[in-house]
């Protein structure tokens, strides 16, 4: 890209900035110069990676500590070769520090495709925030664009997520936990509230596809949650163990239609929710009945399925027993986010090397992050996006 060029963005971008700071705040790319974070990512992994292989992962996803891996980390995600990795605020410092957390990531996983996760959702759920990233409306305000004019509001969605792509792919984040495909209902605990798209879930699908659509043209793969359905729960399953009443054939019409609709995407999440009338002793990601008769069957979901996180308090017990359950009920991964190295080596000791159909999953999900994504023009997209969310400021 030429001098001019780069000039010519960033003054478009300043002009824009001045009149709807929330959306493009931090809106610069991650270092200043635009294309150039790509370059210096792939420069890292290169001379890391000649050859690229998924054998001997095995089926969690870590997350870490601080803001570099400590020698213990780097040695023991080395040994056990957990599948991904995840981010979380206590990760992000600074745009440099953060890409060379990702290269020393990917470096622990043993190839340059290893996923690395982030929960990039917009509004309240940003990990990268500004001056890193820019601040992203809540997916329910692409809901409100979608009411007045259904071909804007779709429009915005993919373009959010084609950005959260551009933005994520500066630091080498390959992965983000979006679409969030709950069906909001009034009375329900507010942990999904305005993550939610829409209220209907014919629209809800609508518009996490065109998100998920923008996050795969950008090499991003999306991972839809939280399977199958969180929009009922009356607690935050962070917290304390949501429970959902409703019939199973009002949850067939609704709580399941979003991820139904979306099935063919190559990653999902479960929710740490206990649905009465269809497993009233477990929760999703504990239950083979919900897993299999409802996930894989009803809904059709036959990707990569990976639990919520491990360590949250919805689940009681010891963390590598349910991390046992949970590979044994039919989740192909387990998640655990808190990095706390105790419940780590528990966690890597109850799951085994990804095989047979989790291994094919995960390396058809992988294959999301292996293409080159077309050249855009950034401030072109960003301008755009802009104009269609001033509409509803």
């Amino acid at each position: 890209m030429q001098p001019a060029e780069i000039r010519r963005r960033q003054l478009l971008r300043g002009a824009l900035t001045g009149g709807i700071g929330l959306l493009l705040s931090g809106s610069r790319s991650p270092s200043g110069n635009e294309g150039g974070e790509e370059r210096a990512v792939e420069a890292r992994t290169s001379r890391i990676f000649p050859e690229t292989t998924m054998s001997g992962s095995k089926a969690w996803i870590a997350g870490c500590a601080g803001h570099r891996l400590s020698a213990d980390e780097k040695a023991f995600f080395a040994a056990e070769r957990p599948w991904g990795f995840i981010l979380f605020g206590r990760n992000i410092h600074s745009a440099e520090q953060v890409r060379d957390l990702v290269a020393e990531l990917k470096e622990a996983g043993g190839r340059s495709t290893t996923p690395i996760f982030v929960d990039q959702e917009g509004g309240r759920v940003q990990r990268l925030r500004p001056p890193l990233a820019p601040t992203y409306p809540a997916p329910s305000r692409l809901g409100v664009i979608f009411g007045r004019d259904r071909e804007a509001g779709e429009r915005a969605a993919w373009l959010q997520g084609r950005l959260l792509a551009l933005d994520l792919a500066g630091y080498g984040i390959n992965a983000d936990c979006l679409p969030c495909l709950d069906v909001p209902v009034a009375g329900a605990h507010s942990v999904i509230g305005d993550r939610a798209f829409a209220m209907h879930p014919d629209d809800i699908a609508t518009l996490g596809r065109a998100a998920a659509d923008g996050l795969v043209a950008g090499a991003v793969m999306p991972v839809m949650k939280h399977l199958p359905g969180h929009g009922r729960g009356n607690a935050d399953s962070h917290l304390d163990l949501p429970v959902v009443t409703a019939i199973r054939a009002e949850l067939g019409r609704t709580d399941f239609a979003p991820f139904a609709a979306l099935r063919t995407l190559p990653a999902a999440m479960t929710a740490h929710v206990l649905y009465t009338d269809i497993d009233p002793t477990h929760p999703a990601t504990l239950s083979p009945i919900v897993i299999q008769q409802v996930i894989r069957d009803e809904i059709g979901f036959d990707g990569l399925l990976m639990t919520d996180d491990i360590s949250m308090k919805a689940l009681q017990g010891d963390i590598g027993e349910l991390s046992a359950k949970a590979i044994t009920a039919g989740c192909d991964i387990v998640l655990h986010c808190n990095g706390d190295m105790t419940e780590m080596r528990k966690v890597s000791s109850a799951v085994q090397p990804l095989r047979g159909r989790a291994e094919q999953r995960a390396a058809a999900a992988e294959a999301t992050v292996t293409h080159r994504p077309g050249i855009v023009d950034e401030a072109a997209l960003r301008a755009e996006f802009a104009g269609l969310m001033t509409e509803v400021a």
